[in-house]
C-alpha cells in the first residue's frame, strides 16, 4: 500500500473511503470495504480545531497505516490537517479535494461522518452530487452496541480488551521502544522487556493482562508497582514466556488479550512472586 500526502497524489479514477478512522474499528472496516483508496486526516481534526476536547487516540498514524494495509487497500492519502484546511466549506472539499485532486468516481463515507468549516457538510450532501456515486454505511452494531472510538477508548481504558477486540477487529495493541527499567524484574526472576507508553495515546488501564508480542506469549503488568513504591509515572512490563533475550531499545508491539486481575499492592516480595507465578500460567493457558 503506497502512502501519499494529498499534495503528491495524482489524479486517477479512485473510489475512495473517507473519515479519520482511529481504531480501524469493524464500522470502520466497513466503510473502507471494496475501496482502492482512504482518505484520512493527520492530525485529529478535534486536536486543530478543539484541543481541549481532543481524545487520546487508539491508533498512532503508523499503526492506522498498518491496519488500513491489511484490508487490501491501494493507497492511503494523508490530508495535513490544520486551521487553513478546517476552514474550507462543505462545497470545497468536494470541489477541490474528492473531484479535482483525487477524482473520485465513489465516495464511501460512515453515517455520523461530517466535513468541512464547522462540519457543516453531512453524506446527504456527498449523495447529492452527481460527479461520483455515494455509498453511505450505517452504523455498525456488535450485541447491541454501536460500535464507536469513543466507545472502545473506554472499553480499554476499563481494561475490557476482550470486548474491545471484538470491536476493533483485532487485538488492541500498542507499540514502542524497550527502555531501561529498575531491574526489579531480573531479581524476581520476571525479567521484563518495558515500554513508556505514548501520551497521546489510550493505553489499558492499570492491572495484569496476557497478551502476545513479537510471536511470543507475555505476562504484561500496566500501572506504577505500589508494591515498591517507586513513585515512577505508568509503564507497561512484558514477561514474555519461554524468551530470554536482550531487548533493549528494541520496537515492541504489545497485543492485548484478557485483563488477568487489577493492580495491587502485595504485603510481601514472597506474595507478589506467588501470583506472579499464577499470572504467567494463566497467560500459557490464554495463548494456548
Amino acid at each position: 500500500m503506497r502512502v501519499t500526502m494529498l499534495q503528491d497524489a495524482l489524479p486517477r479514477p479512485r473510489r475512495v473511503a473517507v473519515g479519520e478512522f482511529d481504531g480501524v474499528h469493524v464500522g470502520h472496516r466497513e466503510v473502507i470495504s471494496g475501496n482502492d483508496t482512504v482518505l484520512t486526516f493527520e492530525p485529529h481534526p478535534l486536536q486543530v480545531v478543539r484541543p481541549e476536547a481532543a481524545p487520546k487516540l487508539l491508533t498512532s498514524v503508523e499503526s492506522k497505516a498498518e491496519l488500513i494495509a491489511t484490508l487490501g487497500v491501494e493507497e492511503l492519502v494523508m490530508i495535513p490537517f490544520d486551521k487553513g484546511f478546517a476552514a474550507q466549506t462543505p462545497q470545497e472539499f468536494i470541489d477541490r479535494i474528492l473531484d479535482e485532486q483525487l477524482t473520485a468516481t465513489h465516495v464511501s463515507v460512515g453515517e455520523n461522518f461530517r466535513f468541512g468549516n464547522r462540519a457543516a457538510g453531512a453524506p446527504a450532501m456527498l449523495a447529492a452530487d452527481p460527479r461520483f456515486e455515494t455509498r453511505v454505511v450505517p452504523l455498525v452494531e456488535v450485541d447491541g452496541e454501536v460500535v464507536s472510538s469513543s466507545h472502545i477508548r473506554g472499553l480499554v481504558l476499563a481494561g475490557e480488551v476482550e470486548l474491545a477486540e471484538r470491536l476493533l477487529g483485532a487485538p488492541f495493541r500498542i507499540r514502542g521502544e524497550v527502555v531501561t527499567g529498575d531491574r526489579r524484574g531480573h531479581e524476581l526472576g520476571f525479567p521484563t522487556a518495558n515500554i513508556v507508553p505514548d501520551e497521546a495515546l489510550v493505553c489499558p488501564g492499570h492491572g495484569v493482562y496476557a497478551a502476545r508480542t513479537d510471536g511470543a506469549c507475555a505476562a504484561v503488568s500496566v500501572g506504577v508497582r505500589p508494591t515498591f513504591g517507586t513513585g515512577r509515572a505508568v509503564l507497561v512490563e512484558a514477561y514474555l514466556l519461554d524468551r530470554d533475550e536482550d531487548l533493549y531499545g528494541r520496537m515492541l508491539t504489545i497485543e492485548f488479550i484478557q485483563r488477568l486481575r487489577g493492580e495491587r499492592r502485595f504485603d510481601s516480595v514472597e506474595a507478589l512472586v506467588e501470583q506472579m507465578h499464577d499470572d504467567v500460567e494463566r497467560t500459557r493457558e490464554l495463548c494456548r
